[in-house]
C-alpha cells in the first residue's frame, strides 16, 4: 500500500485530482484517491451518467461503498456508489441485486463510480484535494477489521431459508412471466411473413408423438443392445479367447453338477414294487 500511495502522491496523472485519505486518526501516513469527472458519450453508460459521476481510482480494499458515500456526502447528495475491479461501462439496474446469488468478492485496489444528484457536487469533490486527509473510519462510523470483520462476514453468510425461498419464488414468477410473453409474441408472429416475405417455421406446430409404454421401451433397448453386440469384435484378442474358453468350461461344470444332482434325486425316489 505504501508503494501505491507514494506513486499516487508523487505523480498524479493528467486530469486527475489526488484526495488524501487515512484509515483512522491514529494513522500517520495517508493514502491518495485519484478522482476525475466521468466523461463518456451520451447514452453510452446509462448507469453512470456524465457530468454527475465521479470516477475514483486507487480505492483500497477496506474502503467500501458506504465509506465512499459518507466521504463524498459533504459535497452533495450521493445517489449510488458502484465499486468494480476495473473500469468499464455499467448497465442500469432495473431490479435489486440478489442477496444470495452472483456475489463477486473483489480483492486488491479497485475503481469506483460515485453518482451525485447534481453536477456541482462533482466539482466540489475534486476540490477536496485542497483539504487535509479525510478519515475513512471514525468513532461514529467505524470500519470493522480483524476478528470483528470475520465475525460479521460469517454471520452474513448464514442463509435465512424464508428469505431465500421468497427470492427464488420471485425469480421464478418473473421467469414464467417472461416465457409467457415470449410464447404469446411467437404465437402472434406465427405464419406471418416478414418484410422479405419469409415465414418462420417452428417445431411447435407438429403433433407430439405418442408416449412410449414400458414394453415398447424394453423392445427399443433390446434392439439397441443387439445392434451394439453385432458391432463388437468378438474373440479379437488372445485374452478374449481365454475368457471365452474359461466361461465355456465353467458352464459345462455347472451343468454336470446339476445333472449329477438330478440323477441322485431320481435314484432316491425310485422304489421296488413287486405287485
Amino acid at each position: 500500500m505504501a508503494a501505491a500511495t507514494g506513486r499516487a502522491a508523487g505523480a498524479v496523472p493528467a486530469g486527475y485530482a489526488a484526495l488524501a485519505v487515512k484509515f483512522a486518526e491514529r494513522q500517520r501516513s495517508h493514502h491518495c484517491l485519484l478522482v476525475k469527472e466521468h466523461q463518456v458519450r451520451e447514452g453510452a453508460d446509462t448507469a453512470h451518467p456524465p457530468r454527475r459521476t465521479l470516477f475514483v481510482l486507487n480505492v483500497p480494499p477496506y474502503c467500501g461503498p458506504d465509506s465512499l458515500s459518507r466521504l463524498f456526502s459533504r459535497c452533495g447528495h450521493v445517489q449510488s456508489v458502484d465499486i468494480c475491479d476495473k473500469p468499464g461501462p455499467g448497465e442500469k439496474k432495473d431490479k435489486l441485486a440478489s442477496k444470495f446469488f452472483d456475489h463477486k468478492t473483489l480483492k486488491g485496489f479497485q475503481v469506483a463510480y460515485v453518482v451525485f444528484r447534481k453536477p456541482a457536487a462533482v466539482q466540489a469533490a475534486k476540490a477536496l484535494s485542497q483539504e487535509g486527509p479525510l478519515l475513512i473510519s471514525t468513532e461514529s462510523h467505524p470500519v470493522k477489521t480483524g476478528i470483528s470483520k470475520w465475525i460479521t462476514s460469517y454471520e452474513a453468510s448464514i442463509v435465512d431459508p424464508k428469505e431465500l425461498k421468497a427470492e427464488v419464488d420471485a425469480y421464478m414468477q418473473d421467469y414464467d412471466k417472461k416465457v409467457a410473453e415470449e410464447e404469446a409474441k411467437a404465437a402472434l408472429e406465427e405464419g406471418v411473413p416478414d418484410e422479405e416475405g419469409w415465414v418462420k417455421v417452428t417445431r411447435k406446430g407438429r403433433k407430439p408423438g405418442l408416449p412410449r409404454t414400458e414394453a415398447a421401451n424394453l423392445r427399443v433397448l433390446e434392439r439397441e443392445k443387439q445392434k451394439r453386440a453385432r458391432k463388437e469384435l468378438l474373440n479379437f484378442y488372445a485374452w478374449q479367447h481365454r475368457e471365452t474358453k474359461r466361461e465355456h468350461i465353467a458352464q459345462l461344470r455347472k451343468k454336470f453338477e446339476e445333472d449329477k444332482q438330478r440323477i441322485a434325486l431320481m435314484r432316491a425316489q425310485r422304489k421296488f414294487r413287486p405287485y
